[in-house]
C-alpha cells in the first residue's frame, strides 16, 4: 500500500497565511553551532588564561574589584564577592573559590583571617569571617588605568579591564590549572626570585631555564620538564630525613598533596603489606612535620625508598602550558611565556614613560604660558574687552612673540586656562619659585626621555627593584635534584609466605600446608626448575601450576648475575651425566626453558641454587655394575665456567651414575663486585655512573667519613642512601687504613692533629672522632698515606706570614680513634692547604687462568678435543681494562682545598 504524501488541497494556503514569528533552522546545525560557541566560551572566558596578565576572566575582575574597593583597609571577602559578581555572571562560590585559591599563593592578596592551609587541605573559613585587600606588589604592578584596556561589562552596566597591565611574569609566578572543552592547561608556579633574574638575563640578550617551584617545598627531578610543554613531566618527593634506626620524619610534602592525604597514602601501603610500619603521628604545625615509627628489623633506607615507591611520597606531575593569544588558545614553552611576558613588561613601562613625557610636556607649557601672562601682564589688556571672543584674541595676541619657543601650538584651550587664574594667584605671583618649578619639570622631563633611549636599561633597573623591594623570604623553597629510579620489587617489604607442593607442581602463597619456601612480596617473580629438567618463571599468585616433581623454587630477580645454578643431569640419548653452571638472567614469563638438551628421557641429578656464585665439591658414587675402574670420585664445581642457561655443559662421567652427595661448601668462584657511588644523588650503583669506590665481597663495608668529623662503617647494599653535602670521603673499607685529620678544638681554640684506625665494627652508626665542643669542626681528613698539609701562620704578634709543609705520617703517630690529637703548630694559624698526596702506584701482577678440563674422572683417557660444545658464549663478568684499580675508588671532597680561618 503505497503511502499518500500529497498535501490536502487548502494546507498550503493556510500556512502561506499565518506570520512567521521565528526563524526556521534545520536541527542539524544547531548542535554544532551551540557547541563550538560553548567550546570557545570556556576556552575564552572560564579556563585558560591570557598571555597579557595570567588572568583566567573569574581572578581577573577579583583583582579589579577589589582595587575598585580599596581605600587601605580590609575588606569583607563576602563584599569584595558580591562587587566581583557585577563584572562576572556566575555564582558567588566560583568566585569565593577563586579568590582563596589567590589569597594562598600570597603574592597579590594581603589576607586577614583563616584563609586554609594548602600543606594540611585544610579550607578556608566562610567568607563573612575573613577579610582581604591588595598586597602591596599587586598595586604597584597590576594596576594603571592609563595604559589599561577597557570594555562593557556584561550588562552593559560597568567598565571592566579586558586585561590588567601586569608588568611581571605573573602567569608563571603563580601557575594556573583549568580544563576547558577539548583542552586543558596546566602551568607549574615557579620561583619570584629566579623569574625576575631570569627576565633581567632575557633584556641582557642571555638565554635562560627557569624551573618550577612549590609552597610546599620537597624536591623535585626537572629532567624531563620539557619546559612545561605537553608530554613533559617532574617527579616532586616529599623530604625524608632518618631520625633515627627506628622512626623517621616527612619535612615537606609534594606539590598536589595534603598531610592528611600523605598519612592515607601510608597507611594504605601498609595495610596492603608494601611497607611495615608501626604508626604515623601528624605534629604538622608552623612546619610540615610526620613522624613514622617502623617496625621492628625495617631497614630506614628501604623504607625510605619504598615510601617514594609505594605512597604519595613522590608523585608524578605532567604539565601542559596552554595560554590564550589572541583569542586563540597556544601551547607554548614556558621560556617562550616568560620572553612574551618580558616584552610585555617593556612595551607597558615604554607606554607610562610617554605618557608622564606627555603630561611633563604639558605642565612645562601651561607653566611657561602662566608666567608669560602674568610676567607680560597681558592680563591688563583684557580689561577693555567688551566681548569673549575679544579676549581670546587679545590674549592670543599678547602671545604671539613667544609662540615660537613652544612644542605645539597654542590653542583656544590653552587661552581659556589662562583666564581661569585667579587675581589673588596674580598678586601673589613669585618668579623665582615658578622658575624652580620649571626647572624641575625639565629635569624630569630630561630623564624620563633619557629613559626612554635607554629602554631596555630602565626595565633592567625596574626589575631589580622588585627584587630587592619584594624578594626577600620569596627564596627557592623546592630543592633540584637528580632521582634515581627505584626498584619496586626490590624496596616492597616481605608481605607474603612463598610455599610449594612439590610433588603436584604447585607453588604460590595460599599454600600454607605445603612446604615453606622463603619470604617475599606479591611483587616478585617465581623461578621453578622440574627433575625433568624444565625451568619456568612466573609472577608469584596464590596459588601457580608449575609442573609436576619440582626440586627448586625460589624468588627470581631480573639481571641477577651474581645468582647461580650448579647442575648436573642425565642425558636421555647418550646416558652420558653432565655437568653445567650457569645464570638465569631475562626470561620470558610461563615459557618452559629445557636446562638439559632435551633429549627423552634426560632428568637432573643434582641442583643447588647459590646467591653469590658459590661452587661445591660433590661425591659422585657410580652404580655397582658400572665398568669404570673409580666408581666413587669427587667433583669440584670451581673447575668449570659459569655459561648461559642453554649450555650443554661438560661430560661429568659417561657411567651410569647411582648417587651425588654433597662433600663441602664452596666459596664464590665470582670476582668482586664493582660499586660505584653517584655523588649527585648519594646512591650506589653497579652502572658505572659516578665514583669507583672499590670491589666488594661477602662482608665487605664502605667507610664513610662526614664533614662533620664522624665516621661510620655501611653495607655495600644499593639501597643505602647518603647526603652527598655532608660526606667528605668514601671508600671500600680495609682495617688497616689510618685516618689522617686535623680539626679545631672548639674548647682549647687550637688546631689538632691526628691519626688513627677504625677501631669500631657496629654498622650504621656514626662515631665521632674530633672534639665534642661547641666550634669544633673537622678541617682536612685523608685516608691516602703521606698525606701532606702546608700551614700559614704568624709568630707571636708579628703580621708577617710564614708557612711549613708538614707530612702527617711524621707528625704524629697513630693512636686511638678517641684521642683528640697533638697541636699542628704552636703558632698563630691562618690558613691549612691540603697538598695532593704522591702515592706509589700500585701494580697488579696478572693471575693465571686455567682453562676448564674436560676430563672424565673415572677412566682419565678423555681427551680435551672430545668436550661437549656449549650453545651459549660464555657469561662469565669480563675485565674492563678502564676500570680504576681497586682501592682507588675513595676520594676527598676537593683534594687541594684551601681552607680560610
Amino acid at each position: 500500500m503505497e503511502e499518500n504524501n500529497e498535501p490536502v488541497e487548502g494546507q498550503n494556503e493556510k500556512f502561506e497565511n499565518e506570520d512567521i514569528i521565528h526563524d526556521v533552522i534545520p536541527v542539524s546545525g544547531m548542535y554544532e553551532n551551540w557547541f563550538l560557541e560553548y567550546a570557545s566560551y570556556v576556552i575564552l572566558e572560564r579556563a585558560v588564561p591570557a598571555i597579557e596578565d595570567g588572568f583566567k576572566p573569574v581572578q581577573r575582575r577579583i583583582m579589579h574589584a577589589i582595587k575598585e574597593m580599596d581605600d587601605g583597609r580590609y575588606n569583607k571577602v563576602a563584599n569584595i564577592i558580591g562587587q566581583t559578581m557585577q563584572y562576572h555572571p556566575h555564582g558567588d562560590a566560583s568566585i569565593g573559590d577563586a579568590m582563596v585559591n589567590i589569597g594562598q599563593k600570597d603574592l597579590l592578596i594581603d589576607t586577614q583571617g583563616n584563609w586554609g592551609d594548602v600543606r594540611t587541605g585544610d579550607s578556608a573559613a566562610a567568607p563573612r569571617y575573613i577579610e582581604a585587600r591588595p598586597s602591596k606588589f599587586a598595586l604597584e604592578v597590576l594596576y594603571n588605568p592609563q595604559t589599561t584596556n577597557w570594555q562593557l561589562s556584561y550588562d552593559g552596566r560597568k567598565k571592566e579591564p579586558v586585561t590588567l597591565p601586569v608588568k611581571f611574569p605573573l602567569l608563571l609566578a603563580q601557575g594556573v590549572e583549568g580544563i576547558a572543552v577539548g583542552l586543558s592547561t596546566k602551568i607549574l608556579p615557579h620561583n619570584f626570585c629566579e623569574l625576575i633574574k631570569a627576565s633581567i638575563d632575557i633584556l641582557k640578550g642571555k638565554k635562560v631555564k627557569v624551573y618550577p617551584d612549590f609552597i610546599t617545598g620537597g624536591m623535585a627531578d626537572f629532567s624531563e620538564y620539557n619546559q612545561g610543554l605537553r608530554g613533559g613531566k617532574i617527579k616532586v618527593r616529599a623530604k625524608i630525613e632518618e631520625q633515627d634506626k627506628k622512626s623517621l620524619i616527612v619535612k615537606d610534602i609534594p606539590f598536589g598533596t595534603t598531610t592528611t592525604g600523605l598519612i592515607e597514602s601510608i597507611i594504605k601501603a601498609n595495610d596492603k603489606g608494601k611497607i611495615k610500619i608501626k604508626k604515623v603521628v601528624d605534629n604538622t604545625a608552623k612546619d610540615v612535620e610526620i613522624l613514622i615509627d617502623l617496625a621492628p628489623g625495617q631497614s630506614p633506607d628501604i623504607t625510605i625508598d619504598a615510601l617514594y615507591a609505594f605512597t604519595d611520597c613522590e608523585v608524578s606531575i605532567s604539565p601542559n602550558a596552554c595560554v590564550i593569544i589572541n583569542d586563540k588558545p597556544h601551547f607554548i614553552p614556558v621560556n617562550e611565556i616568560l620572553k612574551l611576558n618580558t616584552d610585555k613588561t617593556v612595551e607597558l613601562l615604554t607606554r607610562e614613560l610617554e605618557i608622564r613625557r606627555d603630561e611633563l610636556m604639558e605642565k612645562i607649557l601651561f607653566s611657561s604660558l602662566e608666567k608669560i601672562f602674568i610676567e607680560n601682564r597681558i592680563y591688563r589688556d583684557i580689561e577693555e574687552c567688551e566681548t569673549w571672543e575679544a579676549v581670546i584674541q587679545t590674549i592670543d595676541k599678547g602671545l604671539d612673540p613667544f609662540k615660537p619657543q613652544f612644542y605645539r601650538e597654542i590653542t583656544e584651550e590653552d587661552i581659556v586656562k589662562l583666564t581661569e587664574i585667579k587675581i589673588k594667584r596674580i598678586s601673589k605671583f613669585d618668579t623665582f619659585k615658578a622658575d624652580e618649578l620649571l626647572r624641575r619639570l625639565e629635569e624630569e622631563l630630561k630623564e624620563t626621555l633619557h629613559h626612554l633611549e635607554h629602554i631596555t636599561d630602565y626595565a633592567i633597573d625596574y626589575y631589580n627593584r622588585l627584587l630587592e623591594k619584594y624578594g626577600k623570604g620569596r627564596e627557592r623553597k623546592t630543592e633540584i635534584k637528580s632521582f634515581d629510579s627505584i626498584d619496586t620489587s626490590i624496596v616492597a617489604a616481605n608481605n607474603q609466605k612463598l610455599y610449594v607442593n612439590r610433588v603436584d607442581g604447585f607453588v604460590g602463597y595460599g599454600l600454607r600446608k605445603d612446604e615453606f619456601v622463603t619470604e617475599c612480596s606479591d611483587l616478585d617473580d617465581i623461578i621453578a626448575i622440574r627433575r625433568d629438567g624444565k625451568m619456568m618463571v612466573s609472577r608469584i599468585s596464590e596459588k601457580t601450576f608449575m609442573g609436576k616433581d619440582i626440586l627448586y623454587a625460589g624468588v627470581w630477580k631480573k639481571g641477577d648475575e651474581r645468582m647461580t645454578y650448579n647442575l648436573i643431569y642425565l642425558d636421555g640419548k647418550t646416558g652420558r651425566s653432565m655437568v653445567k653452571r650457569f645464570n638465569v638472567t631475562a626470561i620470558t614469563r610461563d615459557k618452559e626453558y629445557d636446562l638439559t638438551k632435551g633429549e627423552r628421557g634426560s632428568k637432573v641429578l643434582y641442583l643447588t641454587a647459590n646467591m653469590n656464585g658459590e661452587a661445591e665439591i660433590v661425591t659422585v658414587k657410580l652404580t655397582s655394575g658400572a665398568k669404570a675402574r673409580i666408581k666413587i670420585f669427587d667433583f669440584d664445581f670451581s673447575t668449570i665456567e659459569i655459561k648461559g642457561r642453554g649450555a650443554g655443559g661438560n661430560i661429568l662421567t659417561r657411567y651410569p651414575v647411582r648417587k651425588i652427595e654433597l662433600k663441602s661448601e664452596g666459596v664464590s668462584t665470582l670476582s668482586g663486585l664493582d660499586i660505584w657511588y653517584d655523588q649527585s644523588i648519594g646512591r650506589l650503583n653497579k652502572d658505572e655512573r659516578g665514583i669507583h669506590i672499590g670491589k666488594f665481597n661477602g662482608e665487605d663495608n664502605i667507610l664513610v667519613i662526614y664533614k662533620d668529623g664522624s665516621y661510620e662503617l655501611t653495607s655495600y647494599e644499593l639501597t643505602n642512601r647518603y647526603e652527598p653535602d655532608k660526606v667528605l670521603i668514601i671508600e671500600r673499607f680495609k682495617p688497616d687504613t689510618v685516618i689522617s685529620a686535623i680539626h679545631y678544638d672548639g674548647e682549647g681554640k687550637h688546631y689538632l692533629v691526628k691519626r688513627f684506625k677504625v677501631e669500631t665494627s657496629t654498622i650504621d652508626k656514626r662515631f665521632g672522632f674530633i672534639s665534642e665542643a661547641s666550634g669544633s669542626k673537622l678541617i682536612v681528613a685523608s685516608t691516602k698515606p703521606n698525606t701532606k698539609v702546608e700551614i700559614e701562620y704568624t709568630k707571636g704578634k708579628s703580621k708577617d706570614k710564614e708557612t711549613e709543609e708538614i707530612l702527617l705520617d711524621e707528625a704524629i703517630d697513630v693512636k686511638g680513634w678517641k684521642a683528640l690529637g697533638n697541636r699542628i703548630s704552636s703558632h698563630n694559624v691562618k690558613k691549612i692547604t691540603l697538598l695532593k698526596s704522591e702515592e706509589p702506584e700500585e701494580i697488579e701482577e696478572p693471575q693465571e687462568l686455567s682453562e676448564d678440563n674436560n676430563v672424565d674422572a673415572t677412566s682419565g683417557d678423555e681427551k680435551p678435543s672430545e668436550r661437549e660444545e656449549t650453545k651459549t658464549p660464555s657469561v662469565r663478568p669480563q675485565t674492563n681494562p678502564n676500570k680504576p684499580k681497586e682501592g682507588e675508588g675513595g676520594y676527598n671532597i676537593g683534594d687541594t682545598i684551601e681552607l680560610d680561618f
